[in-house]
């Protein structure tokens, strides 16, 4: 492939595996899917060890970093680490395995609180930097920067630039499933204040109660993903900026922009099933919207790493320049050197979608064909179970369909609902899967005999 072409090396990184696994689960190689994923995850979970020893890199972050921030080791933002997360519970339920779902949709929730705290330090860090060395410029400053890509209402709406409604309900989704409402409702709540007036998103906490007993033996409640576009690409530009160093003026620094694909989502509006039943979509996360949002958060840490870069050149440049003779030449070489080697980090993850839309139907379980508006062909999908969910992705003029796979448990219905509280629905999933893991190895001990 194009991708394993352009990644020679032995030792890969966070995006090849995160790029990897978004292309394998396309073509339904949801197992390969998976275990590229977790490559990926092991190492934002190494991030994340690192992040609690040493405050989250903040040192390394708001200090000086002599050429830029493409030179650092890739971590991925953070909107792609929790999604990173959420989409391995996706391809976790296409390959029938909802327990291991649960799992990432848990370390979803305490990969948000990591990156929250983690945060915050780093803000309270850059302003101590800042004050520190008298940097006051903000991104309002930079003449030519496209500031409107970032103050759009939809931008500065969001709450942060890594949580997302539709993770939330996903995580309600599958604890409604498992029969733990209590863990169901904090997930539909979050949701919904994620992203506010969204009918789908509030159907789902205000019929959390009374679901499972409308649903019938021979019904399925399916949740219905539709995915359009991809998330935007980083582009480099370069922007003079005065920079107080032994009056040398202007210095060229170089930030990313963000380029958008053309939103695709708003043709959406429905699956279609059966060609007579139609289940409304809603948009309810734009990742295109997020990455804005994450890059506007990261804009005061990039305007301060790149002043001080650009201090520690003029200086080392003056130095010279004031040698004269040969160290004079060597000065004027270093200022075309850290001109070509200043550059914005263009790194992301680009095969995520733009949006993602989801709709939620109950339908009688068995095969049904389904079609999107103004998508001319149609997918027959097999449906089984009490739930299930079907994930549709749209690229340009191609469309990829999924089928779920169904393993040897299915999603149960359910007989009773028993609100229990999120602590006690944790230890019941835990006692769970310790007695799954028992009973294999008797299993195990048996066969061995």
């Amino acid at each position: 492939t194009q991708l394993d072409s352009n990644n020679t090396s032995a030792e890969k990184d966070l995006l090849y595996y995160m790029e990897k696994s978004e292309l394998l689960r396309l073509n339904k190689k949801y197992k390969d899917s998976i275990s590229t994923s977790l490559l990926a995850d092991h190492l934002v979970d190494q991030w994340e060890n690192e992040a609690k020893i040493r405050l989250g890199a903040v040192a390394e972050t708001a200090g000086s970093v002599l050429l830029n921030d493409k030179t650092r080791r890739y971590d991925g933002h953070d909107y792609e680490k929790v999604m990173l997360s959420t989409r391995l519970a996706v391809t976790h339920l296409l390959n029938g395995d909802w327990d291991s779902a649960r799992t990432e949709i848990k370390k979803t929730h305490e990969r948000e609180a990591i990156i929250a705290e983690l945060r915050a330090k780093e803000t309270e860090e850059l302003e101590k930097e800042s004050k520190a060395k008298g940097i006051t410029t903000t991104f309002k400053d930079l003449n030519g920067y496209p500031i409107e890509t970032l103050n759009a209402p939809e931008v500065t709406a969001l709450k942060n630039g890594y949580q997302s409604a539709f993770s939330h309900y996903l995580a309600g989704f599958v604890y409604e499933t498992l029969n733990e409402p209590g863990l169901a409702a904090p997930g539909y709540r979050q949701a919904a204040e994620l992203q506010p007036n969204v009918k789908v998103l509030e159907d789902g906490l205000a019929g959390l109660e009374t679901r499972s007993s409308l649903l019938k033996p021979g019904e399925t409640d399916v949740l219905f993903v539709v995915e359009a576009g991809s998330a935007p690409a980083r582009k480099s530009i370069t922007i003079p900026v005065p920079v107080i160093v032994n009056n040398l003026g202007v210095i060229p620094i170089s930030f990313p922009i963000l380029r958008s694909e053309p939103n695709r989502s708003n043709a959406l509006t429905m699956v279609t099933i059966d060609g007579n039943n139609n289940a409304p979509l809603a948009t309810i996360t734009s990742l295109d919207t997020m990455s804005k949002r994450a890059l506007k958060d990261d804009i005061p840490g990039i305007i301060v790493r790149g002043i001080i870069r650009a201090g520690i050149k003029a200086t080392s440049q003056k130095l010279l320049m004031d040698q004269g003779g040969g160290a004079a030449i060597a000065g004027i070489a270093l200022n075309v050197a850290n001109v070509v080697t200043e550059s914005a980090d263009e790194r992301t993850w680009r095969t995520l979608p733009g949006t993602i839309s989801v709709a939620r139907a109950t339908i009688p379980s068995g095969s049904h064909e389904l079609s999107l508006p103004g998508v001319a062909n149609k997918q027959t999908v097999d449906i089984k179970g009490s739930h299930a969910i079907v994930v549709v992705r749209q690229i340009g003029n191609q469309v990829y369909w999924s089928q779920p796979l169904y393993g040897a448990k299915l999603p149960d219905y359910a007989t009773v609902s028993i609100n229990k509280s999120p602590d006690e629905a944790d230890n019941l999933a835990k006692k769970k899967t310790a007695k799954k893991k028992k009973s294999s190895k008797k299993k195990s001990s048996k066969s061995s005999q």
